[in-house]
This record gives C-alpha cells, sequence and structure tokens, in this order.
C-alpha cells in the first residue's frame, strides 16, 4: 500500500483587480491635479520637463495617494468587516497580512521613485507618506479627530502634492511664492475634508471618531468648512493683485463668488447638499488653483 505524498498548501495572493480597488484610483485625482498646479507653477515648459511631470502625476496619484489608501484599509479592517464587509480586507479579497505587506511595498516604491525626482520631492514624498501613516496607525491615528486628521489629508493631497509638482521640474526648492499657494490651498482643503464627513456622522459618532460634524454639530461645522474653504482664496486674491496679475486675480474672484453662492444653499441643508457641493464648489476650487498656479507662473517669470 503507497502512502501519499503530501502537497505543498497553496498560497493565497491577492488578485489584481482586488490590489487596484485597495487603491481607489478614484481618490488619486486630487494630488495628481495638484501636482500639476505645481508644475504649471514652475514656469518650466511640460513640453520639456514632461517625463519628470508624468513620473511625479504617477508618484503623487498611484504610489503617495495609494499608499495612503492602502494603510487606511488595513487598520481600518476591523471595522470594516461590520460596516462594510464587501471591501478587499474584509471580503478576503486580499487575504491575509497582504494588505499590511502591499502599504509596505508601495512606501517603498514611492520612495526610491520620489528619489529619483531629486532631494526636494524625496524629502515631501517622505513627509506625505509619514502622514500617510499617521493617519491611520496606531499611536497617532490621526484620523480620530478632524482638525488633525483633516488637515493632514489636505497637507499631503494639495500643499505637497503642489510642492512636489514645482520642485520636480525645478529640480531644486520652488520659490516662496509657490509655496505660499501651495500651503494657502492645502489650508483650504481642510474644509473640503471636512463636508466629507457629512455622509457618515451616525457611524461616527458610533465609533466614537471625532470628525468635526460630530464635535460641533452638523450645521457649525458647514458653517466652519465654508470659511476655511473662502478665506484662504481671499488671501491668493490678495497675493495675485499685489504681483500684479489682476487678470487671475479677477478669476479666482468669480470662482469664489460662484462658490459663495453654493455655500449659501449647501449649509441650508449640509447632510443632503455636502456631496453635490464636493461636485460643484470643489471643482471650481480647484480650477482656482490652476489659474493661481498660471498667475505665479507668470509673477516670476517676469521678476529681473
Amino acid at each position: 500500500m503507497t502512502q501519499a505524498i503530501p502537497t505543498a498548501r497553496a498560497v493565497a495572493l491577492p488578485g489584481p483587480k482586488a490590489t487596484l480597488t485597495l487603491l481607489k484610483p478614484v481618490t488619486w485625482f486630487a494630488p495628481m491635479w495638484a501636482f500639476m498646479c505645481g508644475a504649471v507653477s514652475s514656469g518650466v515648459s511640460l513640453a520639456d520637463g514632461w517625463m519628470l511631470a508624468l513620473a511625479g502625476i504617477v508618484l503623487a496619484g498611484p504610489l503617495v495617494c495609494g499608499t495612503s489608501q492602502a494603510v487606511n484599509d488595513w487598520f481600518d479592517r476591523h471595522v470594516d468587516a461590520i460596516n462594510e464587509p464587501d471591501r478587499p480586507i474584509p471580503s478576503g479579497r486580499i487575504p491575509g497580512r497582504w494588505g499590511l505587506y502591499i502599504a509596505i511595498v508601495w512606501t517603498i516604491v514611492s520612495l526610491v521613485v520620489a528619489a529619483s525626482l531629486g532631494m526636494w520631492v524625496f524629502w515631501a514624498a517622505v513627509v506625505g507618506l509619514a502622514l500617510a501613516w499617521a493617519y491611520s496607525a496606531p499611536p497617532f491615528r490621526l484620523k480620530q479627530n478632524g482638525w488633525w486628521g483633516n488637515l493632514a489629508v489636505g497637507v499631503s493631497y494639495e500643499g505637497l502634492a503642489w510642492f512636489t509638482g514645482a520642485a520636480a521640474l525645478l529640480g531644486a526648492l520652488p520659490a516662496p511664492e509657490i509655496i505660499l499657494l501651495a500651503v494657502l490651498y492645502s489650508l483650504g482643503a481642510h474644509g473640503i475634508m471636512t463636508l466629507n464627513d457629512f455622509k457618515s456622522v451616525e457611524g461616527d459618532r458610533a465609533m466614537n471618531l471625532k470628525s468635526l460634524p460630530v464635535q460641533l454639530g452638523v450645521r457649525r461645522a458647514a458653517h466652519l468648512a465654508c470659511w476655511v474653504m473662502a478665506i484662504p482664496q481671499v488671501v491668493v486674491i490678495g497675493l495675485l493683485l499685489g504681483w500684479g496679475q489682476h487678470l487671475h486675480a479677477a478669476g479666482v474672484v468669480v470662482l469664489l463668488a460662484v462658490q459663495a453662492q453654493l455655500m449659501i444653499t449647501m449649509v441650508r441643508a449640509p447632510k443632503d447638499k455636502a456631496a453635490w457641493y464636493n461636485a460643484t464648489g470643489t471643482t471650481l476650487y480647484v480650477l482656482g488653483m490652476l489659474v493661481s498656479a498660471f498667475a505665479v507662473s507668470s509673477h516670476l517669470a517676469a521678476l529681473p
């Protein structure tokens, strides 16, 4: 009688579709757009630096932003198993500890790509990735408090991505004017992130997550979000006027005026209209970013 030879146990691996779902391509647009604004603000022709721009867009979106999504899903896997069991990790489409492994590998790949784009890009990526891990991972878990969590996302998705775009094409530290615009628009993005929290107020209360709608109440949080988005844009308008970029300043004024009208509608029913505003007013906000990028590029080109 022959004895059966044991076969090696198959190792479960995540499929490409599940991995892509984990990295959430829909979230990549914001940092990729901010990177493009930074590239435009540098004044370097995109026709001349298209390879750097392409590598930087990949870094900002699929890599750094993708890493943040993988990190978030791994450390939220137990909550997602209750609230969103169809997500890749709790559903088992990303088996075992592969969610964590993907987050670590994507972090390393991001740093390698960033290093190839220069010292300033590398250090911006280090900060962005550190914020990505601190946002979701203990002991910091910045996402548990809307003040810090929203700031971390705004800085990562807007400010650092803008800085990276300019630094990648310039191959040097961007001018103070470029950095100032990046800071202002990343602060404004704090308000955008607050609006994202309106869809999960009840769940956040149940899980003891201190989002701003939970801390301040829905109506007060909506008013705060509007002011946080509007004030940096007012400062940007003042800067553009001071730089002699009157046409660009007028463009941002028009975009902000339309946003203000949409805000008035949104604050009347924040929970119902927050998603609507993010599809309308936020679009105008990011268009203002591009207008400002062209303005600072023209301003710097005119300097002696």
